[in-house]
């Protein structure tokens, strides 16, 4: 209902304008544009350091990290394909056996 009433219409396109022509101009501040790569590099850099803290802490406490986790998974994965093969080849000799 208020999609189709043209005054909204106007007031969409008007706020779409400005807020275009505010990022633009923010975009093109060389200080503002600066200051969001110092904050997000920051940010990714505290980041890893809370990663590289609760990995100490998990292995104080004796317990997996989500990496150990992912290790162990790939190895059971690997046990499972190695048992299919034996479990092939041991399926093969009963048969031979059998014949």
């Amino acid at each position: 209902m208020l999609k189709d009433n043209p005054m909204m219409k106007k007031l969409v396109a008007t706020g779409e304008e400005r807020i275009g022509k505010l990022v633009q101009q923010l975009m093109s501040n060389e200080k503002f544009v600066s200051g969001v790569q110092t904050i997000v590099s920051r940010g990714l850099s505290a980041k890893g350091t809370v990663d590289k803290s609760i990995r100490s802490a998990l292995s104080a406490m004796n317990l997996p990290s989500t990496a150990d986790l992912e290790t162990l998974r790939e190895k059971i994965d690997e046990v499972e394909k190695l048992l299919g093969t034996l479990e092939g080849k041991i399926d093969q000799l009963v048969d031979t056996k059998k014949k």
